[in-house]
């Protein structure tokens, strides 16, 4: 999403970095550039002036660090006022003292609102929560039928309810919202997700509704689901929908597309309320936590290395990454069985493009976020059905594998005997760089051992 801002900024503190010395001059020109890529970015303008203010002022007003040069300095100075203008902070998820903690789901038709409330479950569920989905869409039956299917595919339970008559004078919605509760309070769910009903545009009606499902069930969290995709139309809305409602966070929707990202930079300083959750895909787990700082990195240019990190650590195996570490390392190498069981467990991080993009932009990454586009996706499907078209004992010994071995496993997989070629190269030459890591990584433990025995006089 931030593709444009981030490539203009960077260019900025590259030409920056000519300069001996920062002065108010080449500061002037550096945070006109600054400015210019924001506003492109679909900032919101007043936001956009605040921000070139406070980094004038801190760059031309404060002494620079000993420890960073003076362009390093503005840089700092830039990402700090940034992650200030995001939130600093990760916002934290409030919860009831006495249970259903009450989620009440805001937005206008189209955000993803029933999306978010099943990605949502699913994130709670994944802490230890036993949340409950309800739908007080009353008046679109599709979005109803969609929280439906939603709810089977993460395994969360939902309150469905009947549409039909009102009780005592109680209108449907609010009818709804009341059973939904008893529900959640009988079945033992600590959560209650309500996804509500969304217009095209702002109306009385609908705040009108809000406003009562707001007094009725006395929310912990209101949360504006905004798509990121619609720009300062979003931000607008948000800011229509806190001041009816006083919402306590946004979550921003579609963040994996190709949008300027200027609602994401704009919607926290508009509303005064924090960005509590992205989503990034269509699937239940591309969903998480907003971390200003680490959104900021990545726009700047350095990276998020955490969020991978944490990917990881949440996706892989340990156990199977350590046996195939030492079996990589040892003398006997790694079998194509391994190597296809490495390919199963990277693809469960997400896209290669988007690991690549955690990566930061200097050193020895420098150009991978860029190579990051040309990625193709589909070789690792490829490879993974290259490797699948062999028999147990090829996969095991790679040796046997003749001229007419690799014509009979480029037909099963669909593929070319080059392609089938290709791959055994690269796995050749793969097996050969884990063992001189491993003689490196053997040598230099005799080493330590040599001289750990030397000091105890053995």
């Amino acid at each position: 999403m931030f593709e444009n801002l981030s490539e203009k900024l960077q260019r900025t503190f590259k030409n920056l970095r000519g300069q001996g010395t920062v002065t108010e001059e080449n500061i002037g020109e550096a945070l006109k550039e600054i400015r210019v890529a924001l506003l492109e970015a679909d900032v919101n303008l007043n936001v956009v002036k605040e921000l070139i203010e406070h980094i004038r002022a801190k760059a031309l007003g404060q002494d620079v660090l000993s420890a960073l040069s003076p362009t390093e300095q503005v840089i700092k100075i830039v990402r700090d006022e940034m992650v200030a203008m995001l939130g600093t902070d990760t916002a934290r998820f409030k919860f009831a003292s006495q249970p259903p903690t009450v989620i009440l789901m805001a937005g206008l038709q189209g955000s993803g609102k029933t999306t978010t409330s099943g990605k949502l479950a699913a994130w709670l569920k994944k802490g230890g929560h036993r949340p409950l989905l309800v739908s007080v869409d009353v008046y679109r039956p599709a979005a109803r039928e969609q929280l439906k299917v939603v709810a089977k595919t993460i395994g969360a339970n939902l309150y469905e309810g009947d549409l039909k008559g009102e009780a005592a004078g109680t209108p449907l919605v609010e009818r709804l919202a009341k059973e939904a509760r008893r529900e959640a309070v009988t079945s033992g769910c600590d959560v209650m997700i309500v996804d509500t009903a969304g217009r095209l545009h702002i109306d009385a009606g609908l705040m009108d509704e809000m406003a009562r499902l707001k007094s009725l069930l006395n929310p912990q969290e209101i949360l504006f689901i905004a798509d990121a995709m619609t720009g300062q139309d979003a931000v607008r809305s948000a800011k229509e929908f806190h001041d009816r409602l006083a919402l306590t966070g946004i979550v921003l929707t579609k963040m994996d597309g190709d949008a300027r990202g200027g609602a994401a930079l704009s919607i926290r300083q508009v509303t005064g309320q924090p960005i509590k959750f992205i989503g990034m895909g269509e699937k239940p787990d591309a969903f998480e936590p907003f971390h200003p700082d680490r959104i900021v990195s990545r726009i700047l240019g350095m990276g998020d290395i955490m969020t991978l990190i944490e990917r990881a650590e949440e996706t892989l195996d340990k156990k199977k990454s350590e046996e195939f570490a030492k079996k990589a390392l040892s003398g006997d190498g790694f079998s194509l069985d391994d190597f296809r069981e490495q390919l199963r467990q990277i693809k469960k991080m997400g896209s290669m493009q988007s690991i690549l993009k955690m990566l930061p932009s200097v050193g020895p990454f420098q150009g991978l976020q860029q190579a990051a586009g040309n990625v193709d996706e589909n070789q690792f499907t490829r490879v993974e059905a290259i490797i699948n078209s062999m028999t147990n004992a090829e996969r095991h010994n790679h040796e046997l594998i003749s001229g007419s071995r690799r014509k009979r496993i480029a037909r099963g997989s669909g593929t070319s005997v080059q392609e089938v070629n290709q791959l055994l190269r690269q796995y050749v030459q793969m097996r050969k760089v884990f063992k001189s890591i491993g003689k490196g990584v053997g040598a230099q433990r005799r080493l330590m051992g040599s001289l750990a025995n030397l000091r105890s006089g053995r």
